[in-house]
């Protein structure tokens, strides 16, 4: 489960950042800290592993300076689950909103898709060597001798029948002299089917189809765990029914790999190395925890349910149980790392309780023109980049000269200096709307096979309207 961490030290950790985002050098070196702190954890002996529990992290910065971007490519590092949810979404009990424990129910459902996943891609061949035998016993029955000798055809009952057999892929049995022209037929097919040659040919696949109803109950509430324990109860009592559906080999192929894949899995061992994955290396992201601070100090109103969400929050971060369908989990050591603008309230405004369990304040710093001509130019999902990519999906090669990047930083950050300050995202206003004209035309105007030059006359033609309109509301985002 640490195979990966093992190998990231945190300057390493850094060094993967700084791939996809520009500056925030404090906040990068402290969650790389963070990330490897959990593996020097499950290295130490196991009396220490319990007591040590992680640093969690408060991020500090207005909107679009990488705080999100931060936390999820640190999950993608540690290949370690993880779920962003927002603050503002949940409630104190007894109003209308999400639990607070549902975020950790959350983070156990994305460690089964990924234990799964994994799982899944490990018995991969197997399973793609019995859909193979599968479809060949469904296109070239196998012949078998009974006890008196004579031949015979078995179809398997493998819930298939052929639609299309123009090509007398199922010939009369009398066209049969053996078994060892069957073998050789069959042969021949497996051939095709591994070249690919029949994947248009249609079969009927029996699909078995169990789902259980939408479930409302009368009375009295009920919690989340128990709906839907009584809804995965309900959908084992009703039978699976058998439905019909003609599809092509490369469809029913799909269908079938997933099923022969989930049959070699052991959702047991599955769940328990979930839960463990979630407990060990889980990180949950709250966004917009300034939303649920207590800015004025005042009791009543919305802040009695801004302070009771806090207080909900207090038991999962310092470490508590909750129960989800796939067993109870330990939130001890999952990192929580959350994030707020506090350009209302501040972090004190938060209960003190709520405040000790984020011990590392990290505050990111307000992106600059040359930062933007660097997120421009430098990380690997850049906007540049994203836009090349589409027209190159069109035949058509984007290029940007270096002067015409710069033009377009300095009008970004200017926009966000005398309107609004939305960080990295005004970038997405800027370049869409120097370049729609472009993506409108493509492929009727501009044809296959052009080449588009962005140059710094360009920007300023196209988005002089930008710098002359002060009031610039109809682009903020």
């Amino acid at each position: 489960m640490s195979s990966k961490l093992d190998k990231l030290t945190p300057r390493e950790i850094v060094a993967e950042l700084d791939k996809y985002i520009v500056g925030q050098h404090d906040a990068k070196r402290n969650v790389a800290i963070a990330l490897r702190n959990r593996w020097r954890r499950m290295n130490s002996t196991p009396e220490m592993q319990k007591e040590i529990i992680p640093n969690n992290i408060l991020l500090i910065g207005a909107t679009g300076v990488g705080k999100t971007e931060i936390a999820r490519r640190l999950a993608k590092i540690a290949d370690a689950p993880f779920i962003k949810v927002e603050a503002s979404k949940f409630t104190e009990v007894g109003y209308v909103g999400r639990d607070v424990e549902s975020m950790v129910r959350d983070l156990v459902e994305q460690a089964v898709n990924m234990v799964k996943t994994a799982k899944k891609e490990a018995v991969k061949q197997k399973a793609q060597d019995i859909v193979e035998d599968i479809i060949l016993d469904v296109l070239i029955p196998p012949m078998y001798n009974n006890n008196n000798n004579s031949v015979n055809f078995s179809r398997p009952n493998v819930g298939f029948e052929i639609v299309d057999d123009n090509d007398s892929v199922n010939p009369p049995i009398s066209s049969m002299p053996d078994q060892e022209l069957n073998e050789r037929t069959r042969g021949r097919f497996r051939e095709k089917l591994r070249a690919g040659e029949l994947e248009t040919r249609k079969i009927e696949i029996d699909m078995q189809s169990s789902s259980a109803p939408n479930i409302g109950v009368m009375g009295g509430p009920i919690d989340d765990v128990s709906m839907m324990n009584l809804q995965e109860m309900l959908g084992n009592m009703i039978p699976k029914r058998n439905k019909k559906r003609k599809l092509t080999i490369a469809d029913a192929r799909k269908i079938l790999l997933e099923e022969e894949a989930a049959k070699l899995i052991d959702m047991d061992e599955v769940k328990e190395e979930a839960i463990l994955k979630a407990e060990d290396l889980g990180i949950i992201f709250i966004d917009e925890i300034d939303k649920i601070a207590n800015s004025n100090g005042k009791g009543g109103g919305p802040d009695v349910s801004r302070e009771g969400v806090q207080r909900d929050l207090l038991p999962i971060v310092e470490g508590s149980t909750v129960n989800t369908k796939y067993g109870p989990i330990k939130t001890d050591h999952i990192l929580f790392v959350a994030a707020g603008a506090f350009h209302v309230s501040k972090p004190s405004d938060l209960i003190p309780e709520l405040q000790g369990r984020f011990p590392i304040r990290v505050e990111l710093q307000s992106l600059t023109e040359d930062d933007f001509y660097r997120i421009l130019k430098e990380p690997r999902n850049s906007l540049t980049r994203q836009y090349s990519a589409m027209m190159q999906a069109e035949d058509v090669e984007l290029s940007f000269q270096d002067d015409a990047l710069r033009e377009i930083a300095k009008l970004a950050f200017t926009i966000n200096s005398e309107v609004e300050n939305i960080g990295a995202r005004r970038l997405q206003t800027v370049m869409s709307t120097l370049l729609n004209e472009f993506m409108f035309d493509i492929p009727n105007v501009i044809q296959a096979n052009s080449h588009v030059v962005v140059t710094k006359e360009l920007v300023q033609e196209r988005l002089a309207s930008l710098v002359k309109n002060r009031d610039l509301s109809q682009y903020i985002l």
